[in-house]
């Protein structure tokens, strides 16, 4: 019994540091946006409680439901790309291949620098005025692209820039994931006469399902939380065609309108959004699962 109380203390002690940061900074300022979530409450003076006011105003909100369904074009669009371009860079990095550490280079790049920079990169490229990317068009003489003032296009390069940042991730995880792919499976199957296409489909793919569930379930979470790249390139416009549910909750609590009630209401529904799909992702998978074995 000694010696399990002190393994226990031990391991406690291990966790306490972690612990504490997690109580600090994300279960009190997640307790304490529920509790704003009812009130009205402005930058000075106490919150009046409201109850669920701020819930009924976001139903009605035409602004809020444009911000959900471009966080969910956002997410449909770049989860499954995100997935399938780091797959399909995996299996080329995996081989020996001519510039194959410039171009490991060129994807690992953001995500060892900072989101913002990345944004700012971004910016840098489809700047409608000063742009690398209307410089080139302009030099092809097919003429500057409006990525700004577009709303269509606004979103095409916000998505281009984020594909960029992830994935860097999704090769890295992979390339992680086929050193543990069976070599003697994949060279038995080409002796029986299958092809590349054959090999990536029915062997590799399969192998590979917990890694990609674990990747689309990460990338569908930092799609619902997409703010620093957004905020930097378009700050949601023009006009709302790129304001995701973080950027417009962050508006309502710290910009012109400074009602941090309201903002909480938002990042509250957000939350749940995002747990919701969550659990149906990790339901869904554990139903998968028994098939797959057998």
């Amino acid at each position: 019994m000694s010696r399990r109380y002190r393994d226990t203390r031990a391991a406690w002690a291990f966790l306490a540091p972690n612990a504490v940061l997690v109580v600090v900074f994300l279960l009190v300022p997640l307790g304490w946006a529920f509790v704003l979530s009812f009130q009205a409450k402005r930058p000075f003076g106490p919150g009046t409680f409201t109850g669920l006011d701020n819930l009924s105003r976001l139903l009605a909100d035409d602004v809020f439901w444009r911000a959900a369904l471009n966080t969910a074009v956002f997410t449909v669009v770049t989860v499954p790309l995100t997935v399938v371009l780091g797959l399909a860079i995996a299996l080329l990095l995996d081989k020996a291949m001519p510039g194959r550490t410039v171009a490991r280079t060129i994807v690992y790049l953001p995500i060892v620098v900072s989101t913002v920079v990345v944004a700012l990169i971004g910016l840098l490229l489809f700047d409608e005025s000063i742009g690398i990317v209307n410089g080139v068009l302009r030099g092809l003489g097919v003429g500057p692209v409006s990525w700004q003032s577009n709303g269509a296009l606004a979103m095409i390069s916000v998505m281009l820039v984020v594909l960029w940042t992830r994935v860097g991730f999704a090769l890295l995880i992979y390339l992680a994931a086929l050193q543990d792919v069976d070599p003697e499976m994949l060279e038995a199957a080409q002796v029986d006469g299958a092809g590349p296409w054959v090999l990536v489909r029915r062997m590799i793919v399969p192998t590979l399902r917990p890694t990609t569930f674990f990747l689309v379930v990460v990338n569908v979470i930092w799609s619902f939380q997409i703010f620093d790249i957004v905020y930097v390139m378009t700050n949601g416009g023009p006009g709302y065609s790129t304001t995701m549910l973080v950027s417009y909750a962050y508006d309502q609590g710290f910009g012109p309108a400074r009602n941090f009630g309201y903002g909480a209401t938002v990042g509250v529904v957000l939350f749940l959004l995002t747990l919701v799909v969550t659990l149906v992702q990790l339901r869904g998978q554990r139903r998968h699962e028994p098939a797959v074995e057998g």
